[in-house]
């Protein structure tokens, strides 16, 4: 499960040591972690990093399957955490140590900067193949971070990127070799530290206000 740590101005919510799909209580235990970030005081920024495998897989397709009476609830929240980052009151940095897929890549997107790892692990929007299409805010939250091209490439092909392949996509801001990843992400976050506070979340908000408002839609979530 998620924890999180600080490290003097900077916090670091490492996501967990399997493929981190985003099962509910996953999903309450980030939340949960963002709270404890949002109500601190003074400088501050946020890492999300893991440790294993797999930064995220994203959508705990098993959990859905199980409880497909609840789909829509399930993808409200998933929406809402997307919207949450994107809107944080601090500079977000996104660690990318393993595969990143899916609605994990989506939620990196929603970071500040995203450092991933140079010579393994792959960046994919798989949604194309596993025959799921984007709903309308997981389609405005991609297409406003990424340049057109690449995020037409990402989403119809589902291209998988290595570290230096979304570098020159503009996917990620760096790549790093396996044990600089955590460490510089944490160094960006930390020289960014001094910007947390209201005038960050305006700033965020008024960029992407028609990213927000279809990530949070309630009424039609899945674009039916």
């Amino acid at each position: 499960m998620p924890e999180l740590d600080r490290q003097e101005n900077v916090f670091v919510l490492d996501l967990g040591d399997g493929e981190n799909r985003f099962h509910p209580d996953w999903l309450a235990a980030v939340d949960a972690a963002l709270d404890e970030v949002e109500k601190s005081d003074g400088p501050r920024a946020l890492v999300t990093a893991a440790t294993g495998k797999f930064y995220s897989g994203g959508l705990d397709l098993d959990w859905l399957l199980a409880h497909a009476d609840r789909q829509r609830d399930y993808v409200i929240s998933v929406h809402a955490l997307f919207a949450r980052l994107l809107t944080l009151p601090v500079v977000t940095v996104a660690a990318l140590q393993g595969h990143t897929f899916a609605a994990g890549a989506m939620f990196s997107l929603a970071h500040d900067v995203r450092v991933m790892r140079a010579d393994r692990g792959f960046w994919s929007l798989p949604e194309a193949d596993l025959g799921i299409p984007f709903s309308p805010g997981m389609s405005a939250l991609i297409q406003a971070r990424l340049a057109p091209r690449t995020a037409h490439e990402a989403m119809v092909t589902a291209r998988r990127y290595g570290g230096r392949e979304a570098l020159a996509a503009g996917i990620v801001d760096h790549a790093a070799d396996e044990d600089a990843v955590r460490t510089t992400a944490v160094e960006l976050a930390a020289a960014q530290a001094g910007k947390a506070g209201d005038t960050l979340r305006a700033i965020r908000s008024r960029m992407y206000a028609p990213v927000l408002t279809a990530l949070r839609d309630r009424d039609n979530p899945l674009g039916d």
